[in-house]
């Protein structure tokens, strides 16, 4: 059974020194995941727009995907089990007149950080935001 995609917003990101909450929700529904501090670090500086001094992972990641002609088309959170979320990553490389479409397990808290960096739109499945735990202001 597919479910419909529902896109997603940055919300906000809250950090502590043991980790970091990412809100993402509708207008409707907000819903908090939970990462590293170091990939909030990582996305407070995304949205700020500041450079780091050395290039991160992320940095490298997106580097090698620019150089390859992939496009980071979009993110897609399609499950939660027990807070734990899963996304899929999706990538697009052409290829002559042949259009590849990249499918990816990958964290969210990755995906996120790449989506961020390519302006790249965020869904989660209905299903999981329906189980999601709403968060209140």
């Amino acid at each position: 059974m597919n479910s419909p995609l529902v896109q997603l917003s940055f919300d906000k990101i809250m950090q502590t020194r043991s980790y970091t909450v990412i809100i993402l929700g509708t207008p409707d529904k907000k819903f908090a995941i939970y990462t590293d501090p170091s990939i909030g670090r990582t996305l407070q500086m995304l949205l700020a727009e500041m450079e780091s001094p050395r290039p991160l992972t992320h940095d490298l990641v997106d580097k090698l995907l620019e150089g390859l002609d992939v496009k980071v088309k979009q993110v897609v959170i399609n499950d939660v089990q027990d807070t734990v979320y899963y996304a899929r990553l999706f990538l697009e490389q052409d290829l002559g007149d042949i259009r590849h479409i990249i499918e990816i397990d990958c964290r969210p808290s990755d995906s996120l950080t790449l989506a961020l960096m390519n302006n790249a739109p965020v869904y989660c499945t209905q299903e999981v935001l329906d189980k999601t735990i709403p968060v209140e202001e």
